[in-house]
C-alpha cells in the first residue's frame, strides 16, 4: 500500500490523480487511476507515466516545462493508454505541488467531465429557477389579490347578467392563477417527513397508480435489484417525484397507448463509485424509468427541468420541475437521455 502523504486524500477522489516527479516517475497513483487503467499500483509506481499516454511527447515537453517553471498550471487534451481497453481522451491539468521536484497530474476523462459540467448547470438551473419563482410569485400575488377584490366588488355594482358573467370571469381566472402559483411554491414551503423508505415500495404504488389510469394498452415492466438497501428519505416527495417522471412518459406513449405496443421500464440498480455534484458516493441508487415512445422534442430537451416548460399540449410544465425538486432534496439529480424510440430518465440518489 503506497505510503505517500497525499494517499489519503487523493485515494477518495473520483478523479484520476497521479504525483510525478519532474523525471517522468510515478510516486503516487490514486485508486480511481488504478482501477480506469486496469493496472495495479505497484506497477504504475515508480513507472514513467508518459507510457500510459497515446503520444508520450506531449506529456513529456509539459514536464520539462514544469521544471523550468514555464507555467503555473497546464492544461490540454490527450488519450490514454488502457491495456485491456480502448484509449481513454482525457482532459490533462498538471500543477506544482509543495515539493520542486514533484507535479500533481490530474486526467479528467472528457465524458465524465462533460457529465460534471452538465450536473452543475442543472444544480444551478434549479436555484436560479427557485429564486425566480419566488420574486415571481410575490409580483403575481399582490395584484391577483387586487384583480380578484374589484372584480367581486364590480359584480354587486353591475346589473346586467352578462357583464356579471364577465366578472365571474376574472374571479375565476384570478382563483386559476392564484393555484398556479401555489403550485409554484408548493416544494420549497413543504416541510420534509424523514424516514426509512424502499424504493420498490415507491415504485409499486406509482405502478398501481398508473394502471388505474391506463389499464390497456400500457405494460409497465419491472427490473429490480432486490439487493438495494432502503434509503432515508420524504416517501410522499418520492412517489410524487416517479409519479410525475412516469405520468409524462404514459401521456408521450398516447399514440403506441392507442394500438396497444406502450411499454415503460422501471430499472433499478447499485451504481458504486458515484460521482455527481463535484461529491463522490461510496454507493448511489440509480432508479430509470424507460419508454419506447418518440423522445423529447429536441427544442425542449435544455429546458426540460425549467418551470412552465412542457412538451405536450395542455401540460402545466411543472411535473418535472417538480420532480427535479424534490429529487435535489434528497441530495440528488434527474437526468435526461433522450431518441426516438427511447427515452431514459434517471434518478441517482446517493445511499453512502
Amino acid at each position: 500500500m503506497s505510503t505517500h502523504p497525499y494517499s489519503q486524500a487523493f485515494d477518495i477522489l473520483a478523479t484520476l490523480v497521479a504525483v510525478v516527479h519532474v523525471d517522468g516517475k510515478v510516486v503516487f497513483a490514486n485508486s480511481a487511476l488504478e482501477d480506469m487503467l486496469g493496472v495495479s499500483k505497484r506497477h504504475i509506481e515508480g513507472d514513467s507515466l508518459s507510457q500510459y499516454f497515446l503520444k508520450p511527447a506531449g506529456f513529456e515537453s509539459v514536464l520539462k516545462g514544469a521544471q523550468n517553471k514555464a507555467f503555473v498550471v497546464m492544461r490540454y487534451d490527450a488519450h490514454l493508454r488502457r491495456p485491456i481497453a480502448e484509449p481513454l481522451p482525457v482532459h490533462v491539468i498538471v500543477a506544482p505541488t509543495d515539493k520542486e521536484s514533484e507535479v500533481l497530474v490530474e486526467l479528467l476523462p472528457l465524458e465524465q467531465q462533460a457529465r460534471l459540467e452538465r450536473e452543475d448547470r442543472l444544480i444551478d438551473q434549479a436555484q436560479a429557477n427557485k429564486e425566480l419563482i419566488r420574486n415571481l410569485a410575490h409580483e403575481i400575488k399582490n395584484p391577483l389579490g387586487g384583480i380578484r377584490g374589484a372584480a367581486q366588488l364590480l359584480q354587486m355594482e353591475v346589473a346586467g347578467r352578462d357583464l356579471v358573467e364577465y366578472t365571474q370571469v376574472i374571479v375565476h381566472e384570478a382563483d386559476r392563477l392564484q393555484l398556479l402559483v401555489d403550485r409554484l411554491l408548493a416544494p420549497h414551503r413543504r416541510p420534509r417527513v424523514v424516514g426509512e423508505v424502499n424504493i420498490h415500495e415507491v415504485c409499486e404504488r406509482v405502478r398501481t397508480l398508473i394502471l388505474a389510469e391506463f389499464p390497456r394498452g400500457l405494460k409497465v415492466v419491472r427490473d429490480y435489484d432486490i439487493s438495494i438497501p432502503d434509503i432515508r428519505g420524504d416517501r410522499e416527495q418520492l412517489i410524487q417525484a416517479v409519479l410525475n417522471i412516469v405520468h409524462n412518459a404514459a401521456h408521450a406513449l398516447s399514440e403506441k397507448i392507442a394500438v396497444g405496443d406502450a411499454q415503460i421500464v422501471l430499472k433499478t440498480r447499485i451504481f458504486r463509485q458515484a460521482t455527481f455534484g463535484k461529491n463522490r458516493h461510496r454507493l448511489a441508487l440509480e432508479l430509470h424509468v424507460i419508454d419506447n415512445g418518440p423522445g423529447v422534442p429536441e427544442e425542449i430537451k435544455d429546458r426540460l427541468f425549467f418551470p412552465l416548460v412542457s412538451g405536450r399540449d395542455g401540460g402545466s410544465g411543472l411535473g418535472l420541475n417538480l420532480a427535479q425538486t424534490f429529487i435535489q432534496q434528497h441530495h440528488g439529480l434527474i437526468e435526461c437521455d433522450s431518441e426516438p424510440g427511447r427515452t431514459d430518465f434517471k434518478i441517482v440518489i446517493p445511499l453512502a
